[in-house]
């Protein structure tokens, strides 16, 4: 079977794939109406985000067996018709857990204890010890939405910290030692840190919004390293000038592309964004919670077991 590989990853992959004997072909430029122009040819599909994989383009791959998408979600793939279609989807969130609930627990420890601000202070020559009094993470109440791979990795890094966990989601019985599930009044009521660990779906589109924050009892703590767009960015700054939400860890944003590969385009600069940077309660990185040297290996890994599971 051929196998047209849209992005770059782990050489183990290609190579993986070799020895299963697939024939690998690669194509990393060319625009979506060329790749589509051409996709009946293969069997299989490795793809990052680069392009998305809608019903028009899979109804052109008429002879598509797997789809391997190297990374946690699928929302750029239309998942209802691929099924229907019979191809194999084949994710890997199994392979960025770790990197994903590492980066949320540094985020967190870095806001409470203003590391960022900190930082840039001592750059410039300011030794501001009283400005930068921490917090301490002991003793509060960390709410996840969201308690699959990536939400139940962070619970497992805050076991150390003395604090509770509670988790939400829309599926039942699935908390653990690491996190006991609550309805959501009761994380709205109790959170003093609230995580997002959700794929981004039409129920989870702008989740994060207004009418939601202000349901939470008290003042928390929000980070996201899930998918930007589950947040209005506009109301979470509104938030944030309030006080409702004391500081916001994020490591991805609403404005990003669907290939995750860049932010805006040249001149872009929304408002919100503009609070974003200059806040100093605020944290901001390029959407690599998941992506450490380790993640690399895991992802393609990760892929490679599950295609192998199922066509050797």
């Amino acid at each position: 079977m051929k196998v047209l590989h849209l992005d770059t990853n782990h050489p183990l992959l290609w190579e993986g794939l070799e020895k299963l004997g697939f024939q690998n072909e690669a194509d990393y430029q060319s625009g979506k109406a060329d790749v589509e122009s051409r996709i009946a040819a293969y069997d299989g599909i490795i793809i990052r985000s680069r392009i998305s994989l809608d019903k028009p383009f899979l109804q052109k791959a008429t002879n598509l067996k797997f789809i391997g998408r190297v990374g946690a979600g699928l929302e750029n793939i239309d998942v209802d018709y691929a099924k229907e279609r019979g191809i194999f989807l084949a994710a890997a969130p199994e392979g960025n857990r770790n990197a994903v609930g590492e980066h949320a627990m540094g985020m967190i420890l870095s806001l409470f204890n203003k590391l960022n601000k900190a930082h840039g202070e001592v750059q410039q020559g300011i030794w501001d010890r009283e400005g930068n009094r921490g917090e301490e993470l002991e003793g509060r109440t960390v709410g996840i939405i969201g308690y699959g791979n990536t939400g139940k990795a962070f619970a497992k890094k805050l076991a150390g910290f003395s604090v509770e966990v509670i988790c939400y989601d829309i599926i039942g019985g699935i908390g653990d030692e690491h996190a006991r599930q609550v309805g959501i009044m009761e994380l709205q009521q109790r959170t003093d840190v609230l995580s997002l660990h959700v794929p981004q779906t039409p129920l989870t589109e702008y989740m994060i919004n207004t009418e939601f924050i202000d349901r939470f009892h008290k003042p928390f703590w929000f980070l996201n390293t899930a998918r930007g767009k589950c947040v209005n960015t506009s109301d979470l700054v509104k938030a944030l000038k309030s006080g409702k939400i004391l500081g916001a860890g994020l490591d991805v944003l609403e404005y990003e592309k669907t290939s995750f590969e860049s932010l805006f385009s040249k001149g872009e600069l929304p408002e919100a964004f503009q609070y974003l940077i200059a806040a100093e309660n605020v944290l901001l990185t390029p959407h690599v919670a998941g992506w450490s040297k380790e993640s690399k290996v895991k992802l393609a890994q990760t892929i490679l077991d599950k295609v192998s599971a199922r066509f050797s």
